[in-house]
């Protein structure tokens, strides 16, 4: 069972991203509590489940298998890009995280934050016309047979790849589940809904395109030798189907908040203003 749980490769920036993840949550979730505020334990839940999940597809056995499995390679970028990105970003980091520090270091962040040089790449990421194209071009992009190819061979190339997809899926989601309104500086719910259509049907077509192939497009598998025996074309098409039906239901689940989140907005009170105020 140990082995099980021991990484197969050290990766010390998936180490420090989960314990500086969790850490800083846990800081900012007390010092919330003793301020009299709760972000609900759902969100805390959501959040750490999220921290598990990345550390289990990129730091236990399942890493290697996803190395040596087609199929449970796109598990794992399912979670990196999906799940776990999703789950982190419920857990109202928004509201937590800012507690773990000193104002006088909250303000120091929130300068360096809204410098001019990572907002306007930040912007320009979060763009709702860039946002899904980055989001699908980069399953494309990975799923090219020759990149893959290369990506599985380099160790290297493939950490950058693992790494793409879980910052791509953080920034995404975020974007999706911001639970500000348009009024609050939020992007439009309605545009929302559209994004999450615009990137479930490329999914769809490309997980099945690859699950319906005839033949092997991935031979990088043969290659380095597959973790057990597997015919190729069924371990090639159960991977085509996760990349189709579960994608496709991420989106369909991410509709369902944001409509809770329209939902709320639109039973929200009206504020009046009066005197120049709003009350």
């Amino acid at each position: 069972m140990l082995d099980l749980l021991l990484p197969y490769h050290f990766y010390p920036e998936v180490v420090a991203f989960c314990a500086l993840a969790a850490g800083v949550y846990a800081v900012g979730l007390r010092r919330m509590r003793q301020a009299g505020e709760r972000p609900g334990v759902g969100a805390a839940i959501a959040w750490f489940t999220g921290i598990v999940l990345t550390y289990a597809v990129m730091h236990t056995y399942l890493d290697y298998l996803s190395q040596y499995m087609f199929w449970v390679h796109r598990g794992q970028h399912l979670v990196l890009h999906h799940l776990a990105p999703f789950l982190m970003v419920l857990g109202a980091p928004h509201r937590v995280l800012p507690y773990a520090f000193a104002p006088a270091t909250r303000a120091r962040l929130g300068a360096v934050l809204r410098h001019p040089a990572l907002r306007w790449p930040y912007r320009t990421v979060q763009h709702p016309v860039i946002a899904p194209v980055l989001f699908v071009g980069l399953i494309f992009f990975w799923l090219d047979a020759e990149i893959h190819f290369d990506a599985m061979l380099s160790i290297d190339l493939y950490r950058v790849m693992n790494a793409s997809m879980l910052i791509d899926g953080l920034l995404f989601w975020w974007l999706i589940v911001d639970p500000r309104g348009r009024q609050s500086g939020g992007l439009s719910f309605g545009i929302r809904i559209l994004l999450l259509w615009a990137i479930m049907i490329p999914q769809i077509l490309l997980g099945a395109q690859i699950g319906l192939a005839d033949g092997v497009l991935y031979d990088v598998y043969a290659v380095c030798g597959r973790a057990w025996p597997l015919d190729p074309i069924t371990d090639q098409r159960i991977g085509g189907f996760i990349t189709w039906i579960p994608a496709a239901m991420m989106s369909m689940i991410g509709a369902l908040v944001v409509f809770r989140l329209w939902l709320r907005e639109s039973t929200r009170p009206a504020s009046t203003t009066i005197n120049g105020a709003s009350v």
